[in-house]
């Protein structure tokens, strides 16, 4: 249905977020195409770049496309395979996301703590692998939400109030108990966005550590900076993530719209920001893409 109660405001909310869309593949494309490009970025930590930026393009590519159909063509219908593919790769797509952010922080761990063993330690080889453990992740925690769904009986109302599939919107439409699947959301939630959040405060409660150890400022500047990107993504990416799915589980007093329009901005803001972030604070890969820019 889009957004119920905001009908009329559908084509002017739609440009933001097409706006936001478009920056955000253009973002992504250009990183995976320079690092594609340049030999010298063929390290680890632009690899985890790369793994980051397919999953923002994946992220703002489950929604974005079906919701600019809704708010320019009313084209509101979607069969109940069609639903249920779109709930499986939007949410396996952020669980996949959680575990690079996870890895980003080993990453940044080893650089700091164990620099002289960073190349032994972290290959390219063993980024994919980590990035493939990941995957399996995501797609083994995920995949029961919509089995579990698609043994629901659902009522003669089949309207979804939201511009996408989400798995408790899909849910409330059941005639059946949905405790099971309402359970298994929340512990998933909790669980992997707990498990990941535990393995990155260890992290970088190991990085803070050891830069207190070292003496000179300039060093501990240079330690820290190697670290604002990814904690910049981290808020970007887990603040509006927790926020969203417990307005939503516990939607008491909110109104439809606040938290349906929440989803959407988590759904586009981080993909548009993360190339942004890594692009400014990071000065190999900057200087890289200005390069092809000057080129073009």
């Amino acid at each position: 249905m889009g957004i119920p109660g905001l009908e009329a405001a559908h084509v002017l909310i739609s440009i933001p977020l097409s706006m936001f869309y478009i920056i955000s593949l253009l973002g992504n494309f250009t990183v995976l195409y320079v690092v594609g490009k340049e030999q010298t970025l063929h390290k680890p930590m632009y690899l985890l770049i790369c793994m980051l930026a397919l999953t923002d393009i994946g992220t703002s590519t489950s929604v974005m496309p079906k919701a600019l159909c809704i708010f320019w063509f009313n084209l509101k219908g979607i069969t109940v395979g069609g639903c249920l593919t779109q709930m499986f790769f939007l949410h396996a797509v952020s669980v996949m996301h959680s575990a690079i952010l996870v890895t980003m922080a080993f990453d940044r761990y080893v650089a700091i703590c164990n620099p002289l063993r960073y190349a032994t330690i972290l290959t390219n080889a063993r980024i994919a692998k980590l990035g493939l453990v990941g995957l399996i992740r995501a797609v083994v925690f995920v995949l029961p939400a919509p089995l579990l769904l698609s043994r629901q009986p659902f009522c003669a109302n089949h309207i979804i109030p939201h511009t996408h599939c989400d798995h408790i919107a899909v849910a409330k439409m059941s005639c059946g108990d949905i405790t099971v699947n309402r359970t298994y959301c929340l512990v998933i939630l909790f669980v992997i966005m707990g498990l990941d959040l535990t393995l990155i405060a260890l992290s970088y409660g190991l990085i803070i550590k050891a830069v207190l150890r070292i003496s000179h400022k300039e060093a501990h500047q240079k330690a820290l900076n190697t670290c604002t990107g990814h904690i910049c993504v981290m808020l970007t990416s887990y603040t509006p993530l927790l926020f969203s799915s417990l307005t939503y589980e516990f939607s008491q007093g909110i109104a439809p719209h606040v938290h349906i329009i929440l989803a959407n901005l988590y759904f586009i803001i981080p993909p548009m920001l993360n190339p942004i972030i890594y692009g400014v604070k990071t000065k190999e890969l900057r200087d890289k893409v200005v390069k092809y820019i000057c080129r073009m």
